[in-house]
């Protein structure tokens, strides 16, 4: 475990491995603990660095709650800059690949190449009421249930019918330690986003992956991501939910090793 002390923010965040640093963001429910099987299995090729988003896990929370991906990726950049990483491999999950675009739009000389998986399009994939509902449930769930609470009733929804027990019960304790500061601050972010017009300028190669089974951002949204970002590339994890890469993490990581070699290849 390493903390960055930035200039607002401490950030935590778990690192395996040397190479190219491969940078992985979590989604609205996880922390850097949700990645232990890509920070223990992708260390052979790769330093794995999983940072704890600004009011997740270790991480110190905002000082005041965000509004908008955009201050995320600042936040992600200073802490890169900390580590001394010119430029990076970067991968993000759900509300974390909300984050790796927006970087990897206004950044692009910092990343070699962009892995997103099941990604969110945020209020651009729903109506404006739907939109609306979403963040009041949201609001409502991390301000009035314990967080046990709010995993518990999260969790079966992010999972296929075929997490086993063991896979279920990690994915509830990790959501169980969500915080205000940081659910709400994603969830602002979250109904603020459209990132739809600027997606066909995105540069750095791109793999979209998604689990077949997921119900919280289905593979029709990832194929909308696959369809405008140039030249970019569609897996698919047999047979799990949104969290696919806990769910099946062999499948996963071999598809994240494939690409970056191969990008790597070319690139050299």
């Amino acid at each position: 475990m390493s903390t960055r002390h930035l200039e607002k923010h401490s950030i935590h965040y778990l690192e395996s491995g040397d190479g190219k640093a491969l940078v992985i963001l979590h989604g609205l429910g996880n922390n850097s603990q949700s990645w232990k099987q890509q920070l223990s299995q992708l260390k052979e090729d790769y330093r794995v660095i999983a940072w704890d988003a600004p009011g997740y896990g270790g991480s110190s929370d905002p000082q005041e709650e965000f509004q908008d991906f955009s201050q995320f990726a600042d936040v992600l950049k200073e802490f890169l800059e900390s580590l001394g990483l010119q430029s990076v491999y970067l991968l993000g999950h759900s509300m974390g690949s909300a984050i790796a675009l927006e970087f990897s739009s206004r950044f692009p000389h910092m990343v070699e190449a962009l892995i997103i998986a099941d990604a969110t399009r945020g209020s651009a994939g729903v109506s404006a009421e739907e939109n609306e509902r979403k963040l009041q449930n949201r609001l409502h769930s991390i301000n009035t249930l314990k967080p046990e609470e709010l995993a518990k009733k999260r969790v079966k929804a992010l999972l296929s019918p075929n997490a086993s027990y063991g896979v279920v019960k990690e994915a509830e304790r990790i959501m169980s330690q969500v915080r205000p500061a940081g659910y709400r601050s994603v969830s602002y972010a979250l109904s603020n986003l459209n990132q739809m017009e600027w997606l066909s300028s995105i540069s750095v190669p791109t793999l979209v992956m998604c689990g077949e089974l997921d119900q919280v951002t289905p593979v029709s949204e990832s194929k909308v991501f696959h369809e405008l970002i140039p030249h970019s590339e569609l897996a698919i994890i047999p047979n799990t939910g949104h969290l696919c890469y806990q769910e099946d993490p062999e499948t996963f990581n071999g598809f994240v090793t494939d690409f970056l070699k191969r990008k790597q290849t070319e690139h050299t």
